[in-house]
């Protein structure tokens, strides 16, 4: 779950009656719920969320996005809880879900982001479109996360019938492979890698097939907080319709569909970058358009 924290440095002050020493009663309100409780002098944004997680966990989709407001008598209404409030009085708060769909930015950092290489296996060489153009775009990706030493996590399709992932797909330092027979690459073990890894905000995801495990691991990831970029030209499926309609579709839903180079170059950032060199290199050489240009 995710919280608004607005910068209005508004604050209330006094003490609050009845409530045992060093703690102030407040009212946290949620959906059509009021449950009265206390919290201690002086707290903070932090503890009134632990509070509302409390009282209504069970009922708080932690995937939404929420913005904690405060009740204020001279509007006789709630406004967004100011930032560095410190509950100092009595008052009452509430949780309030967003229903409008916040924008993404599409911003990417090597110090937020992992890779998700998904299902690159020998058993699917004949029957995927473009697939060796997508090894190609995809080993380019892998050595890129390398240089910039971005965490990478990969997939495997019941290898037991599908196979290995493909030799020309170099997986030295990954930081997990995982097999799996679930469609989503989003699997309790990846969950677990992502808690471990501070301050993860976006995944780059590519793979196959892009209609199937691409897709279903993209709806995952977004319904879990995450920003997905998919990499259209590091992606495929058996039949380019099936491909090119889930693109589409993905693109639609807000997850950004890019470039294999475009993700690279928006990591670096910056020409001074001490690794520009070894990515330029990487890149040097256009990546084959796998098909895409004749669907523009």
């Amino acid at each position: 779950m995710a919280a608004a924290e607005p910068a209005v440095p508004v604050l209330p002050s006094g003490g609050g009656a009845g409530a045992p020493s060093g703690t102030v009663p407040v009212l946290f309100c949620f959906s059509v719920f009021a449950r009265p409780s206390v919290v201690p002098h002086g707290a903070g944004y932090e503890l009134l969320i632990q509070k509302f997680l409390s009282l209504y966990g069970d009922q708080i989709d932690m995937h939404r996005k929420f913005v904690v407001q405060l009740f204020a008598e001279e509007w006789g209404q709630y406004v967004d809880l100011p930032k560095g409030f410190a509950v100092s009085e009595r008052c009452k708060v509430r949780l309030v879900p967003l229903q409008i769909q916040l924008t993404t930015l599409g911003n990417l950092t090597p110090s937020s982001t992992v890779f998700f290489c998904c299902d690159m296996q020998e058993r699917f060489r004949p029957a995927i479109k473009y697939f060796g153009d997508i090894i190609s775009v995809g080993q380019r990706l892998l050595q890129g996360a390398r240089i910039l030493g971005i965490p990478v996590i990969v997939t495997e399709q019941y290898p037991k019938g599908l196979g290995s992932t493909v030799q020309e797909i170099d997986l030295t330092g990954v930081k997990l492979v995982l097999p799996k027979t679930k469609f989503s690459m989003v699997l309790p073990e990846v969950e677990a890698a992502l808690a471990e890894i501070p301050g993860v905000r976006s995944v780059v995801l590519f793979g196959v097939e892009t209609h199937v495990c691409i897709q279903q691991t993209a709806l995952e990831l977004v319904g879990r907080g995450i920003e997905v970029h998919i990499v259209a030209d590091a992606t495929s499926s058996r039949s380019i319709m099936d491909r090119m309609f889930a693109l589409e579709r993905l693109a639609r839903t807000g997850i950004i569909v890019t470039t294999s180079e475009a993700v690279l170059l928006q990591l670096l950032a910056d020409k001074d970058h001490p690794k520009f060199m070894e990515i330029q290199n990487l890149i040097k050489a256009s990546a084959p358009e796998s098909g895409l240009l004749s669907k523009v």
